[in-house]
């Protein structure tokens, strides 16, 4: 390298992953029914017919993941503990052998120095509190509390970050307004109610974590963030794509960090399901207990006009402008965006600190005659985004760390196993692991705390 990109000395280089994405085991050890589990037996629900019944098998190969990542240099790592795993009836009687596994877990990675980053609830909620009415009812945000201090207690001295919850929109929208996501409900007015307890379990977790008095112990949550593109420079597309984002980003942004839900967006809410009259005197105050870091899951961006589109929404979204890179997924690749999208909440709350807690983008790229696996456009997209929070530090962002998404080929929901997000290809057959030309690039950039200044050759 002849010139080069320097992170701050601190700067976490990490890889993420979710437990029921690659840990399979799911009837191992007392582990209870999720959500998912459940999800993935309705016919048509996921793709190929796949579940997570056997994923990567990572609750076995543990040792060996923790190992790999060492070996390329990563410094942090985002898991997810399962919900169902530490209490199989959701509250109650925790699991001890769930406690042994995490236990050993966390110790891996502490003693190969990387420091973990732990997240509560990604999703895998447990059958039984999904059959006592799940997210919908309100006492599921005090189990959650329940369950997060049960976690501050059994991991609390080895783990310093705690993601409360990770894409409250995501599973607001996609599990309980469009039923593409576990539990598979198709209810507009149930999606606001779960969204509302998911934000209010943050908040009751949070308070748990201060309450246990460890120094430096800090809570967030992971959002789905969406940069906004009005689609025409008109007024129109404007108030547009400001209304979606309302939708997507502000009416969870801004409760946690103490703003109270948007006005704009309980008005528009109001219109489409009637009173939120489960938000109860003293929620927002509850939400608003505390909240330490802003995790950034970002992969792309919204472009937004004005119109009537699916749903009661007065905005339609667009599939993107032409000439734009793509994944294989068909997502735009705009880098950029996330430098905005860091700098827009470093002004909206000043003195925060920022975690890119997801990137990443799915290519399909197999291992070839040699058995190595080339993904250049990885590499590429790599290089684009640490480029641009590496702007956004220079600008003055307070971002302490990425995250890729994923380190390894996993689950990925109702898409099943045909997208791969990892820096590691998983054989779908034998679980073996073999490290990409990417996650080999990453592991240098972590080694070095920098990238190149330009592209890498022929990577794009």
């Amino acid at each position: 390298m002849t010139a080069e990109l320097r992170f701050p000395p601190r700067f976490r280089w990490g890889t993420a992953t979710s437990a029921y994405q690659v840990e399979g085991a799911t009837r191992a050890d007392g582990r209870g029914e999720s959500v998912w589990d459940r999800f993935c037996r309705v016919p048509g629900a996921i793709e190929n017919g796949d579940t997570g019944d056997d994923a990567c098998d990572h609750y076995a190969r543990a040792g060996e993941d923790v190992a790999l990542m060492a070996s390329l240099g990563l410094t942090a790592y985002r898991l997810s503990l399962a919900w169902p795993r530490l209490f199989p009836a959701g509250d109650g009687r925790i699991e001890p052998r769930g406690l042994a596994h995490y236990d050993r877990l966390i110790d891996r990675l502490l003693a190969h120095g990387i420091t973990p980053l732990v997240t509560l609830y990604h999703w895998d909620l447990p059958q039984a509190l999904q059959d006592r009415g799940g997210w919908r009812d309100r006492a599921t945000a005090r189990r959650f509390a329940d369950y997060a201090a049960a976690c501050f207690d059994a991991f609390g001295d080895r783990v310093r970050d705690w993601v409360t919850v990770n894409e409250p929109w995501i599973v607001g929208v996609l599990g309980h307004q469009l039923g593409l996501h576990a539990p598979g409900e198709r209810d507009l007015a149930g999606s606001v109610r779960a969204m509302h307890h998911l934000l209010l379990g943050h908040g009751l977790a949070a308070s748990a974590l201060r309450a246990t008095g460890r120094p430096g112990a800090r809570a967030g949550v992971a959002y789905s963030l969406y940069p906004h593109t009005p689609a025409g420079d008109t007024a129109a597309d404007r108030a547009a794509a400001h209304a979606s984002d309302g939708y997507v980003n502000r009416w969870f942004l801004d409760p946690v960090h103490g703003r109270g839900y948007p006005a704009d967006m309980r008005e528009h809410w109001e219109r489409a399901v009637g009173p939120l009259d489960f938000v109860a005197d003293g929620d927002e105050r509850a939400i608003a207990a505390g909240s330490d870091f802003i995790g950034v899951n970002y992969y792309t961006r919204r472009i937004v006009a004005a119109g009537r589109g699916d749903g009661p929404w007065p905005w339609r979204v667009e599939r993107g402008r032409p000439g734009v890179p793509r994944t294989d997924l068909n997502w735009e690749i705009v880098p950029d965006d996330l430098t905005a999208l860091l700098l827009r909440l470093h002004r909206a709350h000043p003195g925060v600190p920022l975690l890119v807690t997801e990137n990443g983008a799915a290519f399909d790229d197999a291992p070839g005659p040699d058995g190595g696996v080339r993904d250049a456009r990885r590499v590429a997209f790599l290089h684009g985004h640490l480029a641009a929070v590496h702007r956004a530090i220079a600008a003055g962002a307070p971002v302490e760390g990425y995250y890729h998404w994923s380190f390894l080929d996993n689950f990925e929901w109702a898409m099943g196993y045909r997208p791969r997000f990892g820096l590691v290809h998983v054989d779908r057959d034998t679980r073996r692991r073999t490290v990409k030309e990417s996650g080999r690039w990453y592991g240098a950039v972590a080694r070095a705390g920098a990238i190149p200044a330009r592209p890498p050759g022929g990577a794009g």
